[in-house]
C-alpha cells in the first residue's frame, strides 16, 4: 500500500541533498513525519496546502517502513500514517508534481 507525503520543492531539494527527509516544520514540531493514505491525500492537500504552489507528492510503500510507521487517530477520528524516523530517499517509490489549479486546488496523480 502506498502512502503519501506532500512537501514543497525546497524541502524536497534539502532531502535530496541530505539523502533523507527529516520533515517539514510541522513534522519536526509533532515528532513524526505526517503521511496520508490514497483516500486521505486530497483532503490533506485541501486542508493544509490550499493555494500553495510548487508542491510535490512523494509516494512510499507503507509495508516497507517497519515498526516506526504507526497508524494513529487524527482528523475526524481517522487513522493516519505517522513515521517516527527520517524517511530515507531509497524508500521512495516515486515523486510527482502537484500542479496548482486556478481554483486553488492541486492536481493529484496517484
Amino acid at each position: 500500500m502506498l502512502i503519501y507525503k506532500i512537501c514543497d520543492r525546497a524541502l524536497w531539494a534539502q532531502a535530496e541533498a541530505a539523502g533523507e527527509l527529516v520533515g517539514a516544520p510541522v513534522d519536526l514540531a509533532d515528532g513524526f513525519i505526517h503521511f496520508s493514505s490514497a483516500e486521505q491525500v486530497r483532503e490533506t492537500a485541501e486542508k493544509h496546502f490550499a493555494g500553495q504552489d510548487d508542491l510535490l507528492l512523494v509516494a512510499v510503500e507503507a509495508d516497507d517502513m517497519g515498526e516506526l510507521l504507526r497508524w494513529e487517530r487524527s482528523r475526524g477520528g481517522a487513522d493516519f500514517p505517522h513515521l517516527y524516523r527520517p524517511l530515507k530517499l531509497s524508500e521512495v517509490a516515486w515523486v510527482r508534481p502537484m500542479p496548482l489549479r486556478a481554483d486553488g486546488t492541486h492536481g493529484i496523480d496517484l
